[in-house]
């Protein structure tokens, strides 16, 4: 069988390369600009026919990109692709999981909806998982949420300095411990008081180490960039002499980044899941087996239905 072709949407994804050398893919080829009017004009220029064709997709800020993926993996459908999955290493509309007020929009459920009837199957990493423990439940394709922490934990294990990992609330405890127990290294958890949006108070524990060891701050996600920003303020006051930061997913809204820097930390990393010039930990070998696994289906298993000429 012919290699995957790997499509985007978006130049300059630092995952595509890596990724397409992972699982030994090809580049597809399309054409993709807009009409005067906005709207999506899509032609795809590789012979797809029986191929499985795979959408790498920067989900940051999804409203301009989520209905041209949706025609994309639509016409790659009608082309007669074998399949057609999504890799979305950061999974946008998991925040409003459920109803909080009368009339409020469930945007995840109905956007989980949406593209499960566009895909055959999904793969991101570290879901931000509130009430919904699983994407199955609001998924009806296939799914694979995956863990970041061998991808962080092979950039932990270059760093040359006794280090401590620091968790900013109760949230992040069962992510932080197990990237402590991978990296032997030992953590603490901060406790987070939320008054807002915008008004975040975190509290650490007494802790001697924090003195003598480099403190990193790991979190799945940094978006507004306030909970590390309050973290990083007690680490200092407790003493710390060096903080670094080391995310999944870098948002960065408002410059989040700038100010992380400005306030103290030598150093931020993200990884390549979100572009941006603090990518420094690969998630290829994460994804890799996943996608390897979603389409090596077992024999005899028929052709998605998707994959037929209207």
């Amino acid at each position: 069988m012919s290699p995957p072709l790997v499509f985007t949407l978006e130049n300059g994804l630092p995952l595509n390369t890596p990724l397409r050398q992972a699982i030994c893919a090809d580049s597809g080829v399309i054409e993709y600009r807009r009409f005067p009017d906005g709207e999506s004009y899509l032609r795809i220029l590789t012979a797809i026919t029986g191929r499985h064709c795979i959408l790498l997709a920067n989900l940051c800020r999804p409203d301009d990109k989520f209905l041209p993926l949706l025609y994309l993996a639509q016409g790659l459908h009608f082309q007669g692709a074998a399949s057609v999955g999504l890799v979305a290493p950061y999974l946008s509309y998991m925040r409003q999981d459920k109803a909080f007020l009368p009339g409020e929009v469930v945007t995840s459920r109905i956007f989980a909806e949406t593209l499960s009837a566009s895909v055959d199957w999904v793969v991101t990493v570290d879901p931000h998982l509130h009430r919904i423990h699983s994407l199955d439940e609001i998924y009806s394709i296939p799914t694979r949420a995956l863990s970041g922490t061998p991808a962080l934990k092979s950039w932990l294990d270059r760093q040359h300095h006794p280090l401590l990992l620091v968790g900013p609330d109760e949230e992040s405890r069962q992510w932080v411990a197990a990237l402590a127990e991978a990296t032997n290294a030992p953590f603490i958890i901060g406790r987070k008081q939320r008054r807002g949006d915008r008004e975040v108070r975190v509290e650490l524990p007494k802790d001697s180490r924090i003195a003598c060891n480099t403190a990193v701050i790991v979190d799945d996600v940094i978006s507004s960039g306030h909970t590390v920003l309050q973290t990083l303020a007690a680490l200092k006051m407790a003493g710390a002499p060096r903080v670094i930061c080391a995310s999944v997913h870098g948002i960065f809204a408002e410059s989040a980044d700038q100010k992380i820097l400005r306030a103290g930390a030598e150093l931020l990393v993200t990884s390549n899941s979100i572009p941006g010039k603090h990518c420094a930990i690969d998630l290829a070998p994460v994804i890799a087996p996943a996608i390897e696994e979603l389409i090596t289906p077992p024999a005899g298993t028929p052709q998605s239905a998707r994959g037929q000429l209207p």
